[in-house]
């Protein structure tokens, strides 16, 4: 074991009677990190940080620090350990752990990928036929034997079946290793490829197109490889020059075209080549024009293409191939202010887009044929859908997979001729659930400027709304990126003890579009916080719960949400849990070698100008800290974590530690994955114990026992 430094911390551990709901063990003394002044002036302004020592990953003090922080996790949560193993065997009750996922047809072969009980990861594998022999192609348990953490990136076979691209992250960092496994002998190609972010197989089923990442982990040049030879010698392509952008390579469904996309958060630009001439040049389908996005797909002769070029919800253009500059797009389907296009994708006679309206999803289905279209039915009024592999060219079978809160993921295959989906598979989820057993419901919060927030609820039905009964509420509302209405059977754990769940689509997130997102990023990204607070306000005015009795969570940029509505309304939670949390914006910001920092300018705001600075300034979580009661708090990190580097959080808890008032009690939980990154563990049963742990937590506050 080694032993901390005293100058850095003092520790006492011990386990004694559980305290009150909240409270600190009165033995259990928390670690108190060294502090080294450090100051930034900027604009006028002076930011005082005494942690930025904590950054330094290779100092033995920063690793003491936070393994004394993980024992003292363990020291107030180890009356818990009982309750954490009964929920952990739960949670495993609601898993088929021997299962398999339904196959799809790819080439020659029919790929899926299978589990089996007490291995962490899945089995990859094919048939030649559904009644066939199994071939496994690639097991993640052999590759993860001797690893404390295993990711897959990519997983690509080549066209013919021969060849396996495949990528693997052992640390969490997310940097893969790109290696090619010959599947007719099982044996791996000797060349490893460092730092990949994606791949493309050529159509001469030999040639391999990459992206690699920068120092900054930004996906910036693409090169051509020939499986087999030395990568030292792969020809450099394309290097993207501009920070703000990062590219990707893929191929078009037709298997016509390469695609390398290169693109910012408000701006894109795309290249193609011939996939079946593995040296030709990639041109330029329309340049970049600042603030307009646009995705390529093709039917072999044209290019359909997702644009926001006229509006901001996109919309669906074509252009001849080889002549596809932007005087040349015909509109297919105008922007519409209410609907956006999220996704498209193209078949042989098939145009099928991905659309959001009103907060829900759709299916649109064109026939392209007699330019007819319909949105495929959904049979609940709260749901998630989304496509499945879809690797059949000219077909008239859609896969798409479906759930909601209460209906396990499914899989169907949809007929677009006949308007008919067959069922190919639900989720069994064992232990004896019951959907009927369970409400959802959809509700608007108002904010003062008269905007309504979507609140999906869902409960255990026989829940009175008394305003009596604990509520877990969870958010995002960054990104665009938008909460998805999926099904989890951990949640069944805590609904299942009377626990009403709430996911808050706040402006930020993209739930009602591209101006949602708008609304809540850069200078209106306080509207995020504030749609936060209202709804836990609307939620206790309908009397789904009370004020104090609320549980919040989010994570990464959520995190950042957790940390500026827990500054500005400290009062309505009962208990925050805040993982991977994006807390220390101005110093993140103001660090252009960092992963992220320079791309999300346009997110967050760039504060070298001082306006952006100004507004930011306004809601860093770590920036902002008072001495004043908080609530308990639970903040979660990984030591390899790439996203937000696990020093943001180890400071904000750092500094929090000094502001708590005396009389302040609430426990605050520090607990860092030594071994793994922005996600978490990466094995299901490590991942299970995670989540165990933290509804230990949520239950000890709410005064659980069991």
């Amino acid at each position: 074991m080694r032993l901390l430094p005293a100058l850095l911390l003092t520790m006492t551990i011990s386990t004694t009677i559980p305290p009150a709901a909240g409270e600190t063990p009165a033995a259990a003394t928390p670690p108190v990190a060294k502090k080294v002044p450090k100051e930034t002036r900027i604009h006028g302004d002076v930011l005082k940080d005494d942690y930025f020592w904590l950054r330094d990953k290779k100092n033995p003090e920063v690793a003491a620090y936070l393994e004394a922080e993980n024992a003292y996790v363990e020291a107030v949560m180890a009356p818990t350990k009982p309750l954490q193993e009964a929920l952990y065997k739960e949670l495993l009750s609601h898993i088929k752990q021997t299962d398999v996922n339904v196959p799809y047809p790819d080439g020659k072969w029919f790929y899926y990928s299978r589990t089996e009980q007490g291995k962490q990861y899945p089995i990859f594998c094919r048939k030649a036929a559904l009644d066939g022999a199994e071939q496994v192609y690639l097991d993640q348990n052999e590759l993860a034997k001797g690893e404390k953490f295993m990711s897959l990136g990519a997983l690509q076979p080549s066209d013919d079946g021969n060849w396996l691209a495949y990528s693997t992250d052992n640390t969490g960092f997310r940097q893969y290793k790109l290696r090619f496994k010959d599947l007719r002998t099982g044996k791996d190609s000797p060349e490893v490829i460092e730092k990949v972010t994606s791949v493309a197989w050529a159509n001469d089923n030999k040639t391999v197109f990459y992206a690699v990442e920068d120092h900054a982990k930004r996906s910036y040049r693409l090169y051509r490889h020939v499986v087999g030879t030395d990568p030292a010698k792969d020809p450099l392509l394309y290097e993207e020059t501009d920070e703000k952008f990062n590219i990707g390579i893929y191929k078009g469904r037709s298997g016509k075209f390469l695609y390398l996309e290169s693109g910012s958060h408000t701006t894109s630009e795309v290249r193609y080549a011939p996939a079946d001439q593995p040296t030709a040049e990639f041109k330029i389908v329309a340049p970049r024009v600042a603030g307009e996005e646009y995705d390529v797909s093709d039917r072999g002769h044209l290019f359909y293409i997702r644009t926001n070029q006229g509006g901001r919800n996109f919309g669906i253009v074509t252009a001849p191939i080889g002549n596809s500059e932007r005087r040349e797009w015909k509109s297919l389907i105008p922007h519409r202010a209410d609907v956006m296009v999220e996704g498209l994708s193209l078949f042989a006679n098939f145009m099928v887009l991905r659309e959001r309206e009103g907060g829900l999803q759709y299916l649109r289905v064109t026939d392209l044929r007699n330019n007819q279209y319909h949105r495929v039915k959904m049979p609940e009024a709260v749901y998630f859908v989304g496509l499945g592999p879809n690797r059949v060219w000219d077909t008239a079978t859609l896969r798409y997979v479906y759930q909601s809160p209460v209906t396990p993921n499914s899989v169907f295959d949809y007929d677009m001729e006949k308007k008919t989906a067959r069922l190919l598979k639900e989720t069994e989820v064992p232990g004896g659930f019951d959907r009927n057993n369970y409400a959802v419901e959809r509700i608007f919060a108002t904010a003062p400027d008269g905007v309504k927030v979507p609140i999906s609820v869902f409960y255990r039905k026989g829940v009175e709304r008394d305003g009596k009964a604990p509520l877990y509420l969870y958010s995002y509302g960054s990104y665009g990126s938008s909460i998805p209405l999926t099904f989890s059977s951990n949640r069944l754990v805590l609904l299942d003890r009377g626990i009403v769940i709430a996911l808050a689509h706040i402006r930020g997130g993209g739930d009602l579009g591209k101006p949602w997102h708008d609304a809540g990023r850069m200078l209106k990204k306080m509207n995020t916080f504030t749609d936060f607070i209202d709804c836990a306000e609307k939620l206790i005015a309908d009397k789904y719960s009370a004020k104090g009795n609320i549980i919040i969570e989010g994570g990464s940029a959520g995190g950042l949400l957790m940390g500026a509505v827990t500054n500005m309304r400290p009062d309505l939670w009962k208990a925050v849990i805040s993982k991977v949390p994006f807390v220390d914006v101005m110093n993140t910001m103001l660090d252009a070698t960092l992963p992220l920092t320079v791309p999300e300018y346009e997110e967050w705001g760039n504060p070298n100008k001082p306006e952006e600075y100004a507004y930011m300034r306004k809601y860093s979580p770590y920036d902002n800290l008072e001495s004043k009661p908080y609530p308990p708090m639970l903040v979660k990190t990984s030591f390899n974590d790439s996203q937000v580097m696990y020093w943001e959080p180890a400071k904000y808890v750092a500094k929090l530690r000094t502001l708590k008032p005396a009389d302040d009690k609430n426990v605050l939980l520090f607990k860092t994955n030594m071994a793994a990154g922005h996600g978490g563990a990466s094995g299901r049963y490590d991942f299970l114990k995670e989540v165990a742990f933290d509804y230990a937590f949520i239950l000890q506050q709410f005064g659980m026992s069991k």
